[in-house]
């Protein structure tokens, strides 16, 4: 039975479950990497983060859809060393479900809501509204491209989200307008 979708876990609904002493089987984290691009001497120009509007809840599978869109394109526009791409955030909510049964007679075998804790399978991370969920250097002239790979990795996100200009030299951040 596959998992269910992303909508049922987007909301913050309850106090957060990250009590794995009380876990019997951890989820495994499918982000593989958290910085990615060129990761020593770095003296990009610019720094531009990904915010989320909304607080929400974004789901590990979600976080690597994210990651994995934004670097290919950057690799394949720019090159492995001509950007830094950094992950912020870190799923540490434990995400539970209660497996139901769809079939016909359902209703005379299952319990219902009886001892309906849970069973782990996902990681969340809990993300703030104007949170910074990824972070991005490059230099100037590979701007437009850069805009493009976050807008492309927002995508994947259950949140809208807004790009802020973190760090930029004041000659810069007039021409761009950001």
């Amino acid at each position: 039975m596959p998992a269910r979708p992303g909508h049922c876990y987007r909301h913050i609904k309850r106090p957060p479950y990250t009590r794995k002493e009380y876990v019997k089987r951890m989820p495994v984290n499918k982000v593989v990497l958290w910085r990615m691009g060129k990761k020593r001497n770095r003296n990009f120009q610019l720094t531009i983060s990904l915010l989320a509007k909304e607080a929400v809840q974004i789901r590990h599978s979600a976080l690597e859809a994210m990651r994995v869109s934004a670097n290919r394109y950057l690799t394949k526009e720019l090159g492995a060393e001509n950007y830094f791409l950094w992950i912020r955030t870190y799923p540490h909510q434990i995400l539970r479900e209660k497996k139901m049964m769809a079939v016909a007679g359902a209703d005379r075998i299952q319990e219902g809501m009886r001892r309906s804790f849970g069973k782990p399978f996902a990681l969340a991370a809990r993300v703030k509204s104007g949170q910074p969920i990824l972070t991005l250097e490059v230099n100037y002239p590979h701007l437009d491209i850069a805009k493009n790979a976050l807008r492309r990795a927002s995508m994947k996100l259950p949140t809208p989200c807004k790009l802020h200009l973190d760090k930029a030299p004041e000659e810069l951040r007039k021409q761009i307008g950001f």
